[in-house]
């Protein structure tokens, strides 16, 4: 099936399981939502609904985008990357679809993709629900041995490990169709029409794998990311494109990378509080919550873009959340072409251990990440709002947020 067929079946199947409180099989990326959370979800529970044995049973494995439905907006990077397999974002399945109250406990199978901790309200409530797992991010050691799959390990992108665990069931529910060996230079002539159409449908799932391993290796090239995983599956997902006569003779690598960055960075229709949301996660660390929201411009932008006082956009959006510990992390491109990073930290100057701990953070990670204090003006104002605040020139960009969270929290600990 195509994967917006897909998407509508997973979607009635939830809607019965609610209705009936029948068991029900989840496949979720984490809170941030970014393009690797989501298309590892939907690519993973595609593949694992459409193999022999799901399809006997009758199981779907619903892929659940961590976010409201109201943040999809945020994101034109998705709505960019969904066209190209012919899906919009309404058409995802969202927090906002899973109803309350929750499904019992004993009848809930989840499947944690770009994240080995499971975080929220729903992590609150499943998190003994955990079968299986493939992410990229530290061990938190929260998913139990007997998860299968169990994968934790580094790679670029999540997504790259989720398409080489599944590469062997999707060659089998593809074999009805043309090889890949067309894309290799065979001849395809005497597909037939359902072949053409199985073929690009491979070619859309494909594609919206391959968007997420682009982005998080910026075009195959940042060799800090890059790893064999990486390489592995976009050759694989490539030799899928091209397999496909309707998608695979514009498929061009560059192009399309540059489409899905562009959108990524087209923030000028969003407010600041909006972008700060965008790419957010929060975690909570010895009885402190800590935010850490990823943006892919300098904060001098943040601070023109603000129809009010900065720090009280700042302030307003940590206290909405309740956070001792709130980061801003932004990942840009400078005025001289060379890719930057900067750091600001903020906590609450009545949340002793928050403020402790990044001034901890301060003293033990200035070092590894190569902070330089910042000649951006942001601190004006930080005592009246009664905030700690320290903004840095991160020199060490090849420490992402996958290194800088973890930091954070240990500095809570």
């Amino acid at each position: 099936m195509s994967v917006r067929t897909f998407l509508v079946t997973a979607k009635r199947h939830l809607q019965q399981a609610l209705k009936n409180q029948t068991e029900a099989f989840f496949v979720i990326g984490n809170e941030s939502a970014d393009l690797d959370s989501i298309t590892s979800a939907i690519v993973y529970g595609y593949l694992q609904s459409s193999t022999l044995e799901s399809r006997r049973a009758q199981r779907v494995v619903i892929p659940v985008t961590n976010i409201p439905a109201a943040d999809l907006s945020l994101r034109p990077e998705l709505t960019a990357l969904l066209k190209h397999a012919g899906i919009v974002p309404s058409e995802l399945i969202t927090l906002d679809d899973l109803g309350s109250p929750p499904l019992p406990l004993s009848q809930t199978f989840w499947t944690l993709v770009d994240h080995n901790a499971f975080q929220g309200a729903l992590g609150h409530h499943y998190k003994d629900s955990i079968t299986a797992c493939i992410d990229h991010h530290d061990d938190e050691h929260t998913v139990p041995s007997s998860a299968d799959p169990r994968i934790i390990t580094k790679t670029g992108s999540c997504t790259s490990l989720v398409t080489n665990h599944c590469r062997d069931a999707w060659d089998l529910i593809a074999s009805s169709s043309s090889s890949i060996g067309a894309a290799l230079g065979q001849s395809s002539e005497g597909l037939t029409d359902d072949a053409a159409f199985t073929t690009t449908w491979d070619a859309q799932l494909a594609k919206l794998a391959l968007g997420s391993v682009l982005i998080d290796t910026y075009n195959l090239t940042d060799e800090s990311k890059i790893t064999d995983h990486d390489r592995k599956a976009a050759r694989y997902l490539e030799a899928r494109i091209n397999a496909s006569h309707k998608l695979g003779k514009d498929y061009d690598r560059q192009s399309f990378f540059a489409e899905i960055t562009d959108a990524k960075s087209d923030l000028d229709s969003l407010g600041v509080e909006d972008v700060l949301r965008k790419d957010y996660k929060q975690w909570a660390e010895n009885g402190v919550q800590l935010g850490m929201s990823s943006v892919v411009k300098p904060i001098t932008w943040l601070q023109y873009k603000a129809d009010e006082d900065f720090i009280k956009v700042l302030s307003r959006f940590a206290q909405s959340r309740e956070l001792g510990l709130f980061a801003v992390m932004t990942a840009y491109t400078d005025d001289s072409g060379n890719f930057a990073r900067q750091l600001l930290l903020i906590s609450s100057s009545s949340d002793s251990k928050a403020q402790s701990a990044a001034e901890t953070f301060q003293k033990k990670c200035s070092e590894e990440l190569q902070l330089q204090d910042s000649e951006t003006e942001v601190l004006s104002g930080g005592g009246e709002e009664g905030l700690w605040m320290h903004c840095w020139e991160q020199k060490n960009v090849k420490a992402s947020r996958k290194r800088v969270g973890p930091l954070l929290r240990e500095a809570l600990r």
